[in-house]
């Protein structure tokens, strides 16, 4: 019910902001915005405002609550914000940040800048987005916090409970402790809900967990995402190779992880970045899809080729023509299904050598049955519309070739982009495309040939 309230609150204070807007209070606008909605609310009205109403809403924000906000921004809206700012202004607006959050704002900054804003911090600050820059932000590494509680294996319970009364606060999202030698070798991690109900008299080697693994300091951030999933972790300790504790990763940078990669998956098919702002400027949309509609309009020069080849056939048999589209788009069909299959089992992990095999048999014989029904019925439906036999046994059999020519297609293709480091989300669709509509149209076209010459 709280949360329904909450909704209901927001909407409201919305509604209002949107009528101080109209009105052109902004005075209005500004108290409703600072005293009224948290920073992720006024992150999300920022990024749903168009681009004129966006940096009038911006320029109202406190300057004591931007760090916030921007840590909720997408980097395309937070990058043209620290855009308009000097080095200067950029520390005193991130200095809130963690250092897992500032070194990934970091990395869309120019070099110079980066410098820059790196020596207006202190020592122990930069030191610890250093470390985290050393990584590439996909990585365990990039990811990682460093901003731990470590406790030796040899102190007392009770030590340990005085040592944690001297902080003022614990870390964020702190739900263990992590225990290191004296050389910061990672040991085990000692929970919290462990540590206040343990004999405060006994060692902390005695009640301290070592069935957790650290996470390799290299691990991409998607294989970070699955053990999190696997094992419901809350934070984890990420170590060099040596072993040696470099810091943590916490669940709400993994549900950063996820939502990204989801967001990945649905935009790449499209050709459009994750980040993609949706109110993004008319020449700056532009101009980001018109390399993905050109790319899509080679691929249609080559199956247009296609057609060309059987130019003669289609002249003589009409029908052809309006039966194309049907063998092109029941391939595109199955293979994008095969596609998407396959590329969410390597996100989550699920793809691996020795089950590949497998797969690749199930989605032929899937491909091979499908084909054979759906062929049935679009033969008969060729052959009451046309009247001729002929055709309709073309299309069939031109069906069943595509259809497991697809499953083929969708399969592998995931695979052999990704040995060939290339984005199968980015890229699959395309190129899974032009070969259904290629096979497609050959073995259409080809069969009809031969058929009717």
């Amino acid at each position: 019910m709280a949360s329904l309230a909450e909704t209901k609150t927001f909407r409201q204070r919305l509604r209002s902001l949107s009528e101080a807007l109209d009105s052109g209070s902004l005075q209005q606008v500004a108290r409703i915005l600072n005293g009224g909605l948290s920073p992720s609310d006024i992150a999300h009205l920022l990024e749903s405002s168009p681009p004129r109403q966006r940096t009038l809403l911006w320029s109202l924000v406190d300057k004591e609550l931007e760090g916030e906000v921007l840590q909720y921004l997408s980097d395309d809206i937070r990058s043209y914000f620290l855009s308009q700012l000097d080095p200067q202004e950029v520390a005193s607006v991130i200095e809130s940040f963690e250092p897992d959050d500032l070194a990934d704002l970091l990395q869309q900054l120019p070099e110079a800048v980066i410098q820059e804003v790196l020596e207006t911090m202190d020592e122990q600050d930069r030191q610890r987005v250093e470390a985290v820059l050393a990584y590439p932000e996909d990585t365990a590494g990039g990811l990682m916090n460093t901003d731990t509680v470590t406790v030796r294996p040899d102190l007392s319970i009770e030590v340990i409970l005085r040592y944690l009364r001297r902080h003022r606060a614990l870390p964020a999202i702190t739900d263990s402790l992590f225990v290191v030698n004296r050389k910061d070798d990672f040991i085990g991690v000692l929970p919290l809900t462990t540590l206040l109900v343990a004999n405060p008299a006994a060692t902390v080697r005695e009640v301290m967990h070592t069935d957790l693994d650290p996470i390799p300091v290299t691990l991409g951030d998607n294989e970070v995402a699955n053990l999190f999933e696997r094992h419901d972790l809350i934070s984890a300790p990420v170590v060099s190779d040596s072993g040696k504790l470099l810091g943590r990763i916490t669940i709400d940078d993994v549900v950063d992880v996820i939502r990204e990669d989801a967001a990945h998956s649905l935009m790449g098919m499209a050709g459009l970045d994750e980040e993609e702002d949706t109110f993004a400027p008319i020449l700056k949309t532009t101009r980001r899809r018109a390399v993905w509609l050109g790319i899509n309009l080679i691929t249609a020069f080559i199956a247009s080729a296609v057609i060309g080849l059987f130019e003669h056939t289609i002249e003589q048999v009409v029908a052809l023509a309006v039966l194309m589209p049907i063998v092109a788009s029941m391939g595109g069909i199955a293979g994008s299904q095969a596609l998407t299959l396959v590329i969410r089992g390597m996100a989550v992990g699920q793809i691996s050598p020795q089950n590949i095999g497998w797969l690749l048999n199930r989605e032929l014989i899937v491909g091979a049955l499908n084909g054979l029904a759906w062929a049935l019925v679009v033969a008969v439906a060729a052959v009451f519309w046309f009247n001729d036999l002929t055709i309709g046994l073309v299309i069939a059999a031109a069906l069943v070739i595509n259809l497991v020519a697809a499953a083929v297609a969708g399969t592998t293709l995931p695979l052999i982009l990704k040995a060939r480091k290339i984005d199968p989300a980015l890229a699959g669709g395309v190129i899974l495309t032009t070969i259904t509509d290629v096979i497609g149209f050959a073995s259409f076209l080809g069969l009809a040939t031969l058929a009717y010459s």
